[in-house]
């Protein structure tokens, strides 16, 4: 099932809504973040508890960030390309991104950030202004209820100020967390929607003035890691609300040439669950 968040005409609330080819399905009442407290409260699956609750005709409504989340973690280096192009930069062969990548290790992982620093689609996405390498990551993000388990898919674009990271490590909160760091969205689709979700395929673009600047591709069976095992990570020591949402790292490389500029437009694409599409703004 594909879920998402819209925004009533008349108030401006968000309200959950299942997709629906002819427009979204409301669920009066409740929003995402609702719907999988109660869901998890009831023991019973998001996509069920969505169709009952669900009004049965569509309607058309304007999209909006398909789940608040309470907290946002992601991982990073969970792609082996990632490791390389972060060590090849300091010129080490087997630096530390390779060792975090290593499945072997611990992984990295880190606070991305509340809602406060989320947008959802066709919303605009920061370039931070002491920044001369900001870069999307397209990212596959797992939604959990507090028990941590996955209860939809959604995707992610950790954007990250990568200029800021590469001067020294220890910058990363700064390279990571900052005013619309971080958009999720089209939808969230439930996991009896997907029959293997390392299966799927991304794809992702930056047009300048319609121009392409950039275009990548990767698929999520590149990733080094089960999503069991990063939620277990996460859960590590650390309890955790409903509708946190965890970025299990990016395969997608931008380079400095296409570092993004204000106007940049960026969409990051899988079939399956739709086309997260951002501009940039300077914040």
């Amino acid at each position: 099932m594909k879920l998402a968040q819209v925004r009533t005409s008349a108030t401006g609330l968000l309200s959950a809504a299942i997709v629906h080819p002819n427009g979204y399905r409301l669920i009066i009442g409740h929003t995402v973040d609702s719907l999988i407290r109660q869901a998890e409260e009831q023991e019973r699956s998001l996509a069920d508890l969505a169709e009952e609750l669900a009004l049965v005709d569509p309607v058309a409504m304007e999209l909006a960030i398909p789940v608040t989340p309470s907290e946002v973690w992601a991982c990073g280096c969970s792609y082996a390309p990632s490791a390389e192009f972060r060590d090849g930069e300091l010129g080490e062969g087997e630096g530390p991104y390779a060792y975090v990548s290593d499945p072997a290790h611990r992984p990295e992982l880190f606070f991305k950030g509340t809602s406060r620093v989320c947008v959802g689609p066709n919303e605009t996405i920061g370039i931070r202004p002491d920044s001369t390498f900001t870069a999307p990551e397209p990212e596959l993000g797992l939604v959990l209820n507090s028990k941590a388990e996955i209860v939809a898919y959604t995707l992610g674009n950790d954007v990250s100020a990568w200029d800021i990271e590469r001067e020294n490590a220890l910058y990363l909160p700064q390279s990571k967390v900052y005013d619309k760091c971080c958009a999720l969205g089209p939808f969230l689709v439930t996991p009896d929607e997907i029959d293997d979700p390392y299966q799927l395929e991304m794809s992702c673009t930056i047009r300048r003035r319609g121009e392409l600047t950039f275009e990548g591709k990767a698929s999520i069976s590149q990733l080094r890691r089960k999503f069991e095992e990063l939620v277990e990570y996460v859960r590590r020591g650390n309890s955790f609300p409903a509708a946190t949402v965890l970025l299990t790292g990016t395969g997608i490389i931008v380079t400095q040439e296409a570092a993004l500029a204000p106007g940049d437009v960026v969409t990051i694409d899988v079939p399956e669950i739709g086309s997260l599409v951002n501009s940039a703004i300077s914040v």
